[in-house]
């Protein structure tokens, strides 16, 4: 499949010299592992699902009913499975267009099919060198570090360390294949508020504004996001999962229409009430916009990749609900899901890093990216304490036999050195 990519949107195939030395050389992958959240698929199987979700934190059962309820609104049944059975299917038609030879396996952190018996049974197919793709673009623990441990906890707990080799494709926060159809839905989104508001020539943009939704997280986890052992940036917003998301919209709205007002809000928030989360929360911005006289919304969730529950619950319903409630004409625009340019983004994502059908550029969107393929040791820190840990430079599973282009993490920029660059599901 040939990119198409939309008008307008701005793509670099530069070297990042600090992500540049964080990069690994070429292999020959015999399996790929699509790796997600997970979800419920019956009302039965939400306690359970989240009692994984929340293990290891001593939430009773009690508790865990009382924030079950979007899940129960959908009859127990979260999309996020469905669809990312389709995205695998999907996966796999594009790499036999392509030409690639690589089986799809498909494992999750919380619910069947499980990582680890995923893991197992890539093993007994005989595969030895497996690349990972997840479903969790962006930069922090829960998007990235958890993955990587939870694949390092996996291979020791099977007894598959040293035997199975997982390695992980950047993080692709900005490479075009994700953002292009977000490109593509907002210029749909501000055609259709625009018509709703009786101005289609856009005489009336200065009533509309773009909402850049993604989930929140708490505020020590995203000072965390991109931090590590001598990563020399400073981020936007004093993290890498802010300064990622702030990129995107900035690289989407110079696209679609730099003249447009456009913020970056938060949803999904959960957890203690005192501990601090990223804000503003969607629908306190949106009140807000509403008091400023704000006529229309497009709800962009550039923190998602599909429409699973917390589009589903958190956008399409609270965020709309508020919306009517304010008198705003709003509009939801889609997530990647299998979008033609996403699906043929993700195999030029597993092509940078085999020997078979290779491709040297990397392409991306904004000054961040690319991003790591063997993470700065400690990156997003998980302050539970330390776990076995995957595509991390020195680490003792996984990656660790793999090569560092350069001679691994010591091949990274000094931080008075380096030159900088010019520019969930959950």
């Amino acid at each position: 499949m040939t990119a198409v990519l939309p008008e307008g949107l701005s793509v670099s195939t530069a070297v990042n010299p600090l992500t540049e030395a964080g990069r690994l050389e070429p292999k020959a992958y015999d399996a790929v592992l699509l790796a997600s959240f997970g979800g419920p698929e019956g009302q039965d199987d939400v306690i359970p699902f989240l009692r994984n979700v929340t293990r290891g934190r001593g939430i009773p059962d009690e508790r865990l009913e009382e924030v079950s309820h979007h899940y129960r609104a959908f009859g127990g049944v979260s999309p996020i499975n469905a669809q990312n059975r389709t995205l695998k299917a999907a996966l796999e038609a594009e790499l036999a267009v392509r030409g690639i030879g690589l089986p799809v396996y498909w494992g999750n952190r919380n619910w069947d099919p499980y990582i680890p018996e995923t893991l197992q049974r890539i093993y007994d197919d005989g595969h030895r060198r497996v690349l990972m793709v997840t479903t969790s673009v962006y930069s922090c623990y829960s998007s990235c570090r958890q993955y990587r441990e939870d694949i390092g906890l996996a291979l020791t707990e099977t007894g598959l360390a040293g035997r199975l080799e997982v390695d992980k494709v950047r993080q692709y926060f900005d490479h075009p294949g994700f953002v292009s159809p977000f490109v593509e839905g907002t210029t749909a989104g501000l055609a259709q508020v625009r018509a709703a508001l009786g101005a289609a020539d856009g005489a009336r943009d200065g009533e509309i504004r773009v909402l850049f939704a993604t989930h929140s997280i708490p505020t020590r986890d995203a000072v965390a996001a991109g931090r590590s052992e001598g990563e020399p940036r400073e981020f936007e917003g004093g993290s890498a999962y802010v300064a990622q998301h702030l990129a995107n919209a900035r690289a989407i709205m110079a696209a679609v229409a730099p003249d447009v007002a456009w913020d970056l809000v938060y949803q999904s928030r959960s957890g203690a009430p005192h501990i601090p989360w990223l804000e503003p929360d969607i629908n306190d911005r949106l009140e807000a916009i509403a008091g400023e006289g704000v006529k229309g919304a497009v709800i962009v969730p550039l923190g998602f990749v599909s429409d699973h529950m917390e589009v589903a619950w958190d956008l399409d319903t609270e965020a709309l609900e508020t919306c009517r409630g304010l008198g705003i004409e709003a509009v939801r625009v889609p997530t990647p899901g299998v979008h033609r340019e996403f699906v043929a983004g993700l195999v030029d994502l597993i092509r940078e890093r085999t020997t078979e059908r290779n491709v040297a550029e990397r392409p991306h969107v904004t000054g961040l990216g690319p991003w790591y393929d063997v993470c700065r040791p400690g990156c997003c820190e998980n302050f539970r304490g330390a776990k076995p840990v995957i595509a991390e430079a020195e680490a003792a599973t996984g990656t660790a036999a793999g090569t560092v282009l350069g001679s691994g993490h010591d091949s990274y920029p000094a931080a008075e050195s380096a030159a900088a660059p010019t520019e969930r599901e959950s």
